[in-house]
């Protein structure tokens, strides 16, 4: 795969201005990205910029971002509006304090909802798992539940709790055997070896906010 195809040019920064956007989106045109990531926000901004362009990025965005404990119908609405404004992918953020107290309804519930907002519209869903707080059986539950209600991709982090590692997407990969959910890899992704060992071990998207360095990099 080429390194660019798999990457999500991302800039989830609270003081993100509409010039940084679109600057974001500027440098992902030039280097043939996969995908922006950028604050809700900014959704409009970016399709905005992007309108005139035949091949462009996809536009994404988080909901439930960074925590993940927003009231369902919260997520609901924020992923509706962002569907609405052109976002083509949502990431959204587990309820982990649900995880945490093993209230699986709820987590299940909480995924579903969105999903069907997200799928209402055509759109792609990534479920944010945040794996480094995480122990085995409780990944491998969420892995169960997005695969049984059809979620498009596992996100292994927000990058605010640890970051992306081969042994996890590898483990996700496992729990995730004979589906047809997609891994995407982010937190910590700084050189084009870490890249390339995570597409390895099974990812099909990275998002990371040194895109530009990684592609640089990885010419030389």
């Amino acid at each position: 795969m080429n390194l660019a195809d798999a990457i999500e040019h991302t800039l989830l920064k609270a003081n993100a201005s509409s010039s940084d956007i679109e600057q974001l989106c500027q440098e992902a045109i030039d280097h043939k990205f996969a995908g922006v990531c950028i604050p809700p926000f900014h959704v409009n901004t970016a399709k905005y910029f992007l309108a005139n362009f035949e091949q462009r990025p996809k536009i994404v965005t988080v909901i439930g971002f960074p925590m993940g404990y927003s009231t369902i119908s919260a997520k609901v609405e924020e992923a509706k509006r962002a569907t609405a404004e052109g976002a083509d992918e949502v990431d959204m953020v587990v309820n982990l304090a649900a995880v945490m107290d093993g209230e699986w309804s709820y987590v299940q519930n909480d995924i579903d909802s969105v999903t069907r907002a997200v799928h209402l519209h055509g759109s792609t869903l990534k479920v944010i798992l945040e794996t480094s707080l995480l122990d085995n059986i409780q990944m491998q539950r969420l892995c169960d539940i997005c695969m049984e209600i059809g979620v498009d991709y596992v996100k292994t982090s927000t990058g605010f709790q640890g970051g992306a590692s081969p042994e996890v997407v590898r483990q996700l990969k496992g729990f995730l055997k004979g589906s047809a959910v997609k891994i995407k890899a982010s937190g910590g992704i700084k050189t084009p070896e870490q890249a390339q060992q995570l597409i390895q071990a099974g990812a099909s998207r990275l998002g990371t906010s040194s895109g530009l360095e990684l592609t640089q990099a990885a010419k030389k």
